[in-house]
């Protein structure tokens, strides 16, 4: 299938022609605003689907939101009633096609022309009017505050807020391309399309959670970034570090033993942290009521030894990192863990709540 997209080094293009590269049977051409309209026509006659993304939204004079929104969409028409074939359109729209002013009318033209070629033609419209638009590549200082606040705040730059409780509908990116991409291969009834889900919240929030992904280096603790809302900022925030931000230290906890580092931590799952161990160093000696751990030796070989608290019954178990295992300590029982290996014994340490000095739920208890 050849593929034209317009509009193809914007944001919204960018992420679409990553993903339409990744599809072996698409042949991807692109029109920038550099090309002329001679071009259009010619890539054109070739299509057989077309992404429509080409537009102004802040142009320098008023008479551009016409010349890049209406007449350019107006030119891809004519190209395709030329061509004898009903090629599909899918067009990004705004959600102010609703409103009077010169952007929000440029765009609502725009949609006319391309429904009337709709029933000219039978060509496939589907008109998206996309509300507050994130995601990897959105260019920040410009129209989106999600790119903006990112940009600001990865970079230690202020942000401002002149009202937090102002509300904002979210679109994320992946969302837009997956729709985009479904609607190329099934090629359903024309009209306008809903991407969903829409992320409902509020500038305030917007800034509080961000806030969070950058405080997450020096607290360790990770915010909920497999699902949702959140999970889609969070990728979002992090490409607009720069290669210089990609890591960042831990505490490194040393003595005679070996070395403990805390790694990351979670609200309400617990923390994970790792530890080595020279041979012969036994780690542990003690015991929880409620809290529980669960150990990986990714390096060299180890004794754990529990003893229960009450009854004195003793139990050993040997791990050897060659045989990936996990061992947990289970509450009201005593344990340590000891390298019986010739190498120097890494282990990697989940625990189900993040350590509380105040209230450790950890008490000394040496093995008989």
């Amino acid at each position: 299938m050849k593929v034209l997209v317009t509009g193809a080094d914007g944001f919204v293009g960018k992420n679409l022609a990553a993903h339409l590269r990744e599809i072996p049977d698409i042949e991807l051409s692109v029109f920038l605003r550099s090309d002329t309209i001679e071009q259009l026509e010619i890539q054109v006659a070739e299509a057989d689907f077309v992404f429509h993304l080409a537009g102004v939204n802040r142009p320098k004079e008023v008479q551009e939101y016409t010349v890049g929104n209406l007449e350019l969409t107006q030119q891809l028409c004519d190209a395709i009633y030329k061509s004898n074939r009903p090629i599909p359109v899918v067009y990004t729209s705004s959600i102010q096609a609703h409103q009077d002013n010169p952007y929000g009318v440029s765009k609502l033209r725009a949609e006319g022309v391309l429904l009337e070629l709709m029933k000219l033609t039978g060509s496939h419209i589907y008109v998206y009017r996309l509300p507050n638009l994130f995601g990897k590549w959105c260019r920040p200082n410009y129209n989106s505050v999600v790119a903006t606040f990112c940009h600001n705040i990865a970079n230690e730059l202020p942000i401002k807020i002149n009202d937090p409780e102002v509300k904002l509908d979210l679109v994320y990116i992946d969302d837009v391309i997956q729709d985009f991409l479904s609607v190329m291969r099934e090629i359903p009834a024309g009209g306008y399309r809903d991407v969903q889900p829409v992320y409902p919240t509020s500038v305030g929030e917007l800034a509080t959670e961000l806030q969070r992904f950058k405080d997450s280096r020096h607290n360790l603790i990770t915010e909920k970034v497999g699902t949702g809302l959140t999970r889609a900022l969070y990728s979002t925030y992090l490409s607009y570090l720069s290669p210089a931000q990609f890591a960042y230290q831990l505490v490194k906890h040393e003595d005679a033993r070996g070395v403990f580092v805390e790694m990351l931590k979670t609200s309400d799952s617990g923390q994970f942290s790792y530890f080595t161990a020279h041979p012969g160093v036994t780690r542990g000696g003690h015991y929880h009521h409620t809290k529980n751990e669960k150990f990986l030796v990714t390096r060299g070989v180890a004794r754990f030894r529990f003893q229960h608290l009450d009854s004195g019954e003793i139990y050993e178990y040997c791990v050897d990192a060659s045989r990936p295992e996990i061992v947990e300590t289970i509450p009201g029982w005593s344990h340590d863990i000891t390298n019986i290996g010739e190498d120097e014994m890494i282990v990697l340490l989940w625990a189900n709540e993040i350590f509380d000095r105040n209230h450790p739920d950890t008490y000394s208890k040496q093995l008989s």
